[in-house]
């Protein structure tokens, strides 16, 4: 076998690893991602309370991209909790997996 088709098939690798891990980072873990909006729907709220009282309670929202689009959750801050409900409409505002703002449609 050449030499030259061994060393083109470790870059072709090497390059598909690099790419792998770009994409994965950017999108799945949300580092370095863009900021996004998206008129989503509120499918629903919850509160993971926690038994150590160092440690502050998890807020979260489950939300839907238009009515048939994906579901997706975010952890969100106690204010915005209080103040959404499922069913609410709006433009969500986030950057990979973190919540940025919500802006409810009046």
């Amino acid at each position: 076998m050449p030499i030259s088709l061994i060393i083109a098939v470790i870059v072709l690798i090497a390059i598909a690893g690099y790419l792998f891990v770009f994409i994965q980072r950017k999108h799945t873990l949300g580092i370095d991602a863009p900021e996004r909006k998206a008129s989503v729907t509120i499918l629903d709220k919850q509160v993971v309370a926690t038994e150590d009282p160092t440690q502050e309670d998890e807020y979260w929202i489950y939300i839907q991209k238009g009515a048939f689009g994906p579901k997706r959750e975010f952890q969100i801050g106690v204010h915005y909790y209080h103040h959404l409900n499922p069913g609410d409409k709006g433009v969500l505002t986030y950057q990979g997996d973190k919540f940025l703002h919500f802006a409810l449609n009046r």
